[in-house]
């Protein structure tokens, strides 16, 4: 038996070809952009208000921009192309007239019913025997009748009268389906014959060298050297590098603010011509003197100096860009606007990795101040400037006039704190907001988030004591409490328990897709973990959508050193805001494992919660971690169980033969709580803020 290949010569396979390697593309690029969004930014609630900017048009353009430069905008153009093509192929499918094979059948040879009996077969045969018998025949031309297309037809006459009639050959009509036997196998290919024919075959070849000798090593290759491109943030790695050489200890917000404007991605925004143009009307503008603050941008004098020092070009331009974008200040031309929106988003990527290198040395200061620059840069408000710019209507000039002559800018929460007789004696009136303005900043500012911790402490699952090396859990416990709410309920003692899940409950151990909680009446009760977003970061200057995130770590305060490095919290376990946006004042658990120290003793951190988004929402206290010698911890076990022995138990019986008593039992949660180091605060010493950015001593 051989093999041979048959070609597509009419047409009618090589559409169905196409339309299953595109069906096997598109579906499933289809199924990914149409399936329900998994994007933060897209799920999360927004933040109520009809403020808009100024410039809130160039900054909608901008995300709008963004959005569509990101491969979902490209996955939609895919699965249009792919829809067309699949389109095109099955009109190809109706059109095309299909060639159906017949299958071999010496009854339609002979052109006689399968009814007839062996004998009529032979009658039969005889006579269109001698009718085409090749002697006897001859070639009509008119019907284009040849010798040997006569000779041929004579010989399947016979074939189909010995598959009839002659047993061997019968035996082969019936088990292969051809008086011959079994065939050649032949391999249909889907591809039309004048690919490979009439000398178009070296096309093919060009085409097969094209694919696997350019067009794939091309796609590898800018895979692997984009992977090597960049960093673990994100960022060029030429960036990254220059933000290395750029960090010191000491270094402040203001310096951190230079230090971004190394990056390279700002080469893409202000590349060419753009690099000089307008740098010098930029500059009057960021260093020009103002009543509210030493220069309209807010920039120290040192930052000047570092501006200064600076050669022309794109660093500078881009340095003086992120000032004017910090200090909102107006540059009076389209271009120069549209480039001081787009700096700031390409600064806060680049913070994300000198954040990076802050952990990795370790001190506390520039750890928190490049936290603060994340809130100065997606809030557009210089370093030290009034946290009340955060709200919409509020410039520099009112929030100077708000504070008076306090020598320590008014946080949002000291604002919303007081009355609202004394706000509007503060904010309204002439040459400062309007009743609707003053209106507008007060409904934003009951929104913020603003994550209250109420109690703090250390604790390792399913044992009472830490031991020296242990896995121990911070959990923190809090409420988001916007400033300025109003009636804030009592915390409730049961929701500051942090409850282990039942030994046997593995979905729970090891997935915590359930947690534990106390009812009103003291029982356990299991109830599944939410995955809740926060509000979008209410951010008006920022060309971005941002979901804010807050980050928890332990630092050493004697030392002024990282102890626990940050733990990041995007999302949540129970409903921050009901449907009608309102604070929910539910409790919200938060927890980080690390190693207990390898020695025993009492440890004093201070504990730092930080929102990357807003600026003055950040928590600053101390915990103590109790860590006990495992002898002494296990002794301590031992007496704990002695002490209190189960009532049917023979101490128990014992105990209750000696004193009459029934011994109480022992209530394991309870004692948790009890034995668990930390700190637990009064709801007013968490919620002070502290935006500090001195090394602790």
């Amino acid at each position: 038996m051989s093999s041979d290949y048959s070609y597509d010569e009419q047409g009618q396979f090589f559409p169905f070809f196409i339309l299953t390697l595109t069906g096997l593309v598109t579906a499933p690029l289809t199924y990914s952009l149409l399936r329900p969004s998994s994007d933060q930014d897209a799920l999360a609630p927004r933040i109520k208000t009809d403020f808009k900017s100024e410039h809130a048009a160039t900054v909608e353009s901008l995300k709008t921009a963004q959005k569509r430069s990101q491969w979902r905008v490209k996955r939609a153009i895919s699965v249009v192309i792919g829809w067309a093509v699949m389109a095109g192929m099955v009109y190809l499918i109706l059109v095309t007239q299909r060639t159906v094979p017949k299958l071999y059948n010496p009854y339609d040879i002979l052109g006689i019913p399968e009814s007839l009996n062996e004998k009529q077969i032979k009658s039969h045969y005889k006579r269109l025997s001698l009718k085409y018998h090749p002697d006897k025949v001859r070639p009509d031309a008119a019907k284009n009748e040849t010798v040997e297309s006569l000779n041929e037809f004579y010989v399947e006459l016979t074939k189909a009268y010995q598959a009839l009639t002659d047993e061997d050959v019968r035996n082969n009509y019936i088990q292969y389906g051809h008086p011959d036997g079994k065939q050649s196998f032949s391999m249909g290919i889907a591809l039309p014959k004048f690919i490979v024919s009439d000398g178009n075959g070296k096309y093919v070849i060009l085409l097969y060298t094209m694919l696997l000798g350019v067009l794939l090593p091309w796609l590898v290759g800018s895979w692997w050297y984009g992977t090597q491109r960049r960093s673990k943030e994100g960022v060029l790695m030429e960036s990254a590098n220059n933000l290395f050489r750029q960090y010191e200890d000491d270094i402040e917000e203001g310096g951190i603010i230079t230090a971004l404007s190394a990056g390279k991605e700002f080469e893409e925004t202000l590349k060419g011509d753009k690099a000089e143009s307008g740098l010098s009307k930029v500059e009057s503008r960021i260093t020009a003197e103002n009543e509210a603050q030493t220069f309209a941008s807010g920039m120290s004098a040192k930052d000047k100096e570092a501006l200064e020092d600076l050669d022309n070009g794109v660093r500078r331009k881009a340095l003086a860009l992120l000032w004017a974008y910090l200090g909102r200040v107006e540059l009076d031309d389209p271009a120069l606007t549209k480039a001081k929106f787009q700096v700031g988003p390409i600064a806060h990527a680049l913070n994300q990795s000198f954040n990076a290198i802050t952990l990795a040395y370790g001190n506390i200061g520039p750890i928190a101040n490049s936290f603060y620059t994340s809130q100065n840069l997606i809030q557009a408000v210089a370093p030290h400037a009034s946290p009340l710019l955060q709200l919409p209507h509020i410039t520099p000039e009112i929030a100077k006039a708000i504070e008076g002559d306090s020598k320590t800018h008014l946080s949002v929460h000291n604002f919303m704190d007081r009355p609202d007789a004394k706000r509007r004696q503060l904010a309204v009136g002439q040459g400062l907001l309007s009743e609707e303005q003053y209106q507008s900043a007060i409904t934003v500012a009951k929104q913020i988030p603003f994550f209250r911790v109420s109690k703090a402490f250390f604790k390792v699952t399913g044992e009472r004591f830490i031991i020296p090396s242990s896995l121990v859990s911070l959990v923190i416990k809090g409420r988001f409490i916007p400033p300025g709410t109003e009636n804030i309920p009592p915390v409730s003692e049961l929701d500051l328990e942090d409850i282990d899940p039942a030994e046997d409950d593995v979905e729970a151990i090891s997935g915590r897709k359930k947690k534990t909680i106390k009812g009103p009446d003291g029982k356990l009760i299991p109830i599944e973990e939410q995955s809740i977003l926060p509000p979008l970061t209410y951010a008006p200057y920022y060309a971005r959508d941002h979901s804010p995130q807050w980050h928890a770590f332990l630092s050493d305060s004697k030392q002024g050193k990282m102890a626990v490095p940050p733990f990041r919290f995007a999302k949540f376990d129970q409903p921050i805001i009901d449907d009608e946006g309102k604070p929910t004042f539910n409790m919200q658990t938060l927890k980080a494992q690390f190693a207990a120290p390898p020695q025993a003793g009492h440890y004093t951190f201070v504990l730092h919660v930080i929102c990357d988004s807003y600026v003055g929402f950040d928590t600053k206290m101390e915990v103590t971690l109790v860590v006990e010698e495992a002898t002494k911890a296990a002794e301590m076990q031992a007496e704990d169980e002695i002490s209190e022995p189960e009532e049917d138990s023979l101490a128990g019986q014992m105990h209750v033969l000696k004193t009459g008593q029934t011994p109480k039992t022992r209530r394991r949660d309870s004692d948790d709580s009890e034995d668990e180091s930390g700190t637990d605060e009064e709801e007013d010493d968490t919620s002070a803020t502290n935006t500090d950015t001195e090394d602790e001593s």
